[in-house]
C-alpha cells in the first residue's frame, strides 16, 4: 500500500508539470513539495529500526543533489554574467553570419550545440546554446523548434565523450567501453541531429538576423570569459587525468571569477558582480531538487530495481532501446546505475547501444533530461504540451541514431 501511495505522489508531480500552463501553479514548487512529502511519508511509515537506513539513503540523495546544485550554480553564474555583458552574443556573432536563411541557421544551431556538448557538460552547453537562441529575431514557432533541437543535440553530443555525459562516464569507468569506441557514437549522433534539423526546417521561410550585441564590455569581462572557458577545459582534463569531480573545478573557477572581479572593480562594482549569483533562476534549481527527491524515493522503494528485472528478460538490443525511452521518465543516472548493478552480459555493440540510448532517450520528453528541464525554465515557448508535439520527430531521430549505433557496433566489433 505504501509503495502505491508513493508512486501516486510521483505521478501527481508529473501531472503538476504537465498541466502547469492550465493550473498556473509553478512546477518547481509542486515538485519540491511532493518530493519532500514522499520522503516524510517514508520516515513516518518506517519501523524504528529502518529509520536510520532511510536517513542514510536520504543523506546520499541530498549529497548527489547538492553536487548538482553547486555545479549548476557555478555554470549559471558564469553564463548570467557573460550574457548580461553581451560577451556571449559577441562571440556568437563571430561564429554565426549576421544574416542567413532559417534553414542554414537551424543546421548551424544543431552543429553548435552538438559539438559544444561533446567538449563540455550538457548543462553548460544548454545554457550557452539557449543564450544563442535569444540573440535571433525569430518568431515563437521557430524559437520553439530551435530550442527542442538544442535539447536533442546537446544530449546527443554528450554521449561520445566521458566529459559530456555522466552516464557515458559511468559506463566507461565500469570498463565496458574504451574512449576510442565511444568516439564512434559521434557519427550516429551527428546523423540523427542533422536529420532532426532537416525535419524542423520544413515549412520555415525567411531570414534570421542576430541581435547586435552591446559593445560596452570591459577588460574584466573578457578575463572572466577566458576564466569560464579555461574552467570548462580544466574540468575535462582534471577529470580524465586526476579524477577530480567537475563541481570542484567549477567552484574553483567561480572563486577566481570573484577574485578577478574584486581586483578590477571598486566596492560598488564588485557588489554588482556578486549580484549575478542572485540572478540565477532558482526555480530551475528548485525544480531539480524536487525531481531528484522523487527519483531517489522511487529508487528507495524498489521501482528502479523492477525496471532492471524487466530489462533482463528481453534481448539487449530491444531492452536498450526501451531503456532509452524509459530515461525520458526516470532520471538516466540512477537508471544507468541500476542497470550496471544488474551486471548484464553485453557485447561491445550492445554497450554502445545502451550508452547512446540512455544518453539521448531522455530528449523524448522535456522533463527527461537536465537539458530539457533547463530549456523549459529558460524558454517561455516551451511547455510540456508544446514539446510533446515534436515527440514523433524526436522518436524517429532517436531510432535512426540507435539503429546506426548498433550497425556500426556490429560492423567493427
Amino acid at each position: 500500500m505504501l509503495e502505491y501511495s508513493l508512486i501516486f505522489i510521483a505521478l501527481l508531480a508529473l501531472l503538476s508539470i504537465v498541466f502547469e500552463e492550465i493550473t498556473h501553479i509553478n512546477k518547481a514548487k509542486t515538485t519540491l513539495l511532493l518530493g519532500c512529502l514522499s520522503w516524510i511519508i517514508l520516515f513516518i511509515s518506517a519501523e524504528p529500526s529502518q529509520q536510520e537506513f532511510i536517513n542514510h539513503s536520504l543523506e546520499e540523495n541530498l549529497l548527489e543533489i547538492a553536487v548538482l546544485w553547486l555545479f549548476l550554480m557555478s555554470t549559471m553564474t558564469f553564463v548570467a554574467y557573460l550574457n548580461s555583458k553581451g560577451v556571449i552574443q559577441m562571440a556568437v556573432q563571430r561564429l554565426f553570419p549576421a544574416k542567413a536563411s532559417i534553414t542554414i541557421i537551424m543546421f548551424l544551431v544543431a552543429l553548435f550545440s552538438l559539438l559544444l556538448s561533446a567538449i563540455c557538460d550538457n548543462i553548460t552547453a544548454t545554457l550557452v546554446s539557449l543564450t544563442l537562441l535569444q540573440s535571433f529575431n525569430v518568431d515563437a514557432r521557430t524559437k520553439l523548434r530551435m530550442a527542442v533541437l538544442v535539447v536533442f543535440a546537446v544530449n546527443s553530443g554528450g554521449v561520445a565523450l566521458i566529459t559530456g555525459d555522466v552516464t557515458t562516464l559511468m559506463i566507461y569507468l565500469e570498463g565496458h567501453l574504451q574512449i576510442s569506441q565511444l568516439f564512434m557514437l559521434l557519427l550516429p549522433s551527428l546523423v540523427s541531429v542533422l536529420f532532426l534539423a532537416g525535419i524542423f526546417s520544413i515549412g520555415l521561410k525567411g531570414q534570421v538576423m542576430t541581435t547586435p550585441a552591446k559593445k560596452g564590455y570591459e577588460t574584466v569581462d573578457v578575463l572572466i570569459a577566458i576564466i569560464f572557458f579555461s574552467t570548462i577545459l580544466s574540468t575535462m582534463l582534471f577529470n580524465v587525468f586526476f579524477a577530480i569531480p567537475p563541481v570542484l573545478t567549477f567552484l574553483t573557477g567561480l572563486s577566481i571569477m570573484f577574485l578577478v572581479g574584486q581586483m578590477y572593480k571598486n566596492d560598488k562594482q564588485e557588489r554588482e558582480v556578486l549580484e549575478y549569483i542572485r540572478q540565477i533562476e532558482f526555480d530551475t534549481l528548485l525544480f531539480f531538487l524536487g525531481i531528484l527527491l522523487l527519483v531517489g524515493m522511487l529508487k528507495e522503494i524498489g521501482v528502479l530495481q523492477m525496471v532492471t528485472q524487466l530489462y533482463a528478460q528481453f534481448d539487449p538490443m530491444y531492452s536498450n532501446y526501451v531503456a532509452g525511452i524509459g530515461s525520458s521518465l526516470l532520471d538516466n543516472v540512477p537508471l544507468t546505475a541500476a542497470l550496471l548493478k544488474a551486471e548484464p552480459v553485453l557485447n561491445s555493440a550492445q554497450w554502445l547501444g545502451l550508452t547512446y540510448a540512455v544518453g539521448v532517450g531522455g530528449s523524448l520528453l522535456v522533463i527527461g533530461s537536465a537539458s530539457g528541464i533547463i530549456a523549459m525554465s529558460k524558454i517561455k515557448e516551451i511547455t510540456f504540451f508544446s514539446y510533446c508535439r515534436y515527440i514523433p520527430a524526436l522518436l524517429v531521430a532517436y531510432t535512426i541514431g540507435y539503429a546506426l549505433t548498433i550497425y556500426l557496433g556490429h560492423y567493427f566489433y
